[in-house]
């Protein structure tokens, strides 16, 4: 059974969101004129390949890993943004990229929302905050009388425990933490029923964090959302997820839920993740680090991509390109657990 045979078998029919073997291929060769002259070839770099998973209606996947593990390319495929070079993204039973490029276009950026990374770069410095969470309600027809508007603005203000005071100030007049529940409510705007949320608390101090999170959780609550949670913070994905997803070198490597894979995790990258995290109870007990260097991802490693790390590698893992395969429950990419050597 190959990658995608094993993630069709694994349809789940409660989900909003279905994905199927997705990649982006993004090609940073140089000039022409200069490869010509230095004889060099094009040159590919695969940001995500192969990625398959879906979302249960109400439910939070994270996608967790390391920096330049393709995670925000998935968000960015999953949101229109980029095109797939192939692969599939299902929204509710539509295909999410023909309708992004028809006139259907504009009802489902109405459901699907995102929340960036970075609370400073992602609001105009130069709009007001009533402008800023307004745009999207004028922009969709939503609001078009200019008291309903100002009113509108003030409850999604309030939902993210701002006040409607606070809509004729500028981006520069807040904290970060003030400014990423303005990017909350801009994405609100629209009554989205999917949001993703690409290292939403990053930038943020940890006591900020929590109470970002949790507002996050309440509206989830309230609303029914749907989240896709991108971080490389375990104990964040910890907090808000009903399932993990980790990735290497743009592949999935783990699918389990939540307790399973902080309980027991399978793949080697995950443990390697998980014992380099600190723990109170573990004083004194000396942590793992995780070992070695991501590798070049213009010249990744034959077979597993991760093989070079790996303390389990044999000749399999280095030729063989392991598939995403249900092993007890959990979906996990390598051999040495396939064959029972972990």
């Amino acid at each position: 059974m190959n990658a995608v045979a094993a993630a069709v078998a694994h349809v789940d029919t409660k989900a909003l969101v279905q994905v199927e073997d997705l990649a982006k291929t993004f090609d940073v060769s140089l000039p022409w004129l200069n490869r010509v002259i230095e004889r060099q070839p094009r040159t590919l770099l695969h940001a995500v390949d192969g990625v398959s998973f879906s979302i249960e209606r109400g439910k939070t996947l994270a996608l967790v890993g390391e920096s330049g593990c393709g995670k925000s390319t998935v968000a960015r495929l999953l949101t229109g943004l980029y095109t797939p070079t192939r692969g599939r993204v299902e929204f509710d039973g539509q295909d999410a990229h023909a309708a992004f490029n028809s006139s259907r276009g504009r009802a489902l950026r109405k459901r699907v929302q995102m929340i960036f990374q970075d609370p400073y770069a992602s609001l105009n410095p130069r709009w007001t905050v009533e402008a800023i969470v307004g745009e999207p309600l004028q922009e969709h027809g939503l609001v078009t009388e200019r008291a309903a508007l100002k009113a509108r603005v003030g409850e999604l203000l309030k939902s993210v425990g701002l006040s409607p005071l606070d809509m004729v100030k500028y981006p520069h007049q807040f904290s970060g933490g003030q400014r990423q529940r303005i990017s909350i409510a801009r994405a609100l705007a629209t009554a989205p029923e999917f949001l993703v949320c690409d290292e939403p608390t990053s930038a943020l101090d940890v006591s900020v964090q929590a109470q970002v999170l949790n507002i996050m959780k309440d509206l989830q609550r309230e609303r029914g959302l749907t989240y896709l949670f991108i971080s490389h913070n375990l104990a964040v994905v910890r907090h808000v997820s009903d399932s993990v997803g980790v990735m290497y070198l743009g592949r999935l490597v783990e699918i389990a839920d939540k307790a399973s894979l902080f309980s027991a995790p399978r793949h080697p990258y995950t443990r390697m993740l998980l014992d380099a995290i600190p723990q109170m109870h573990a004083v004194g007990r000396a942590r793992t680090p995780v070992q070695g260097e991501v590798p070049n991802p213009l010249n990744p490693p034959t077979g597993c991509s991760f093989h070079p790390r790996c303390p389990h590698a044999n000749a399999r893992c280095k030729a063989e390109r392991p598939a995403l395969l249900s092993i007890a429950g959990i979906q996990v990419a390598c051999h040495a657990v396939e064959e029972g050597r972990i």
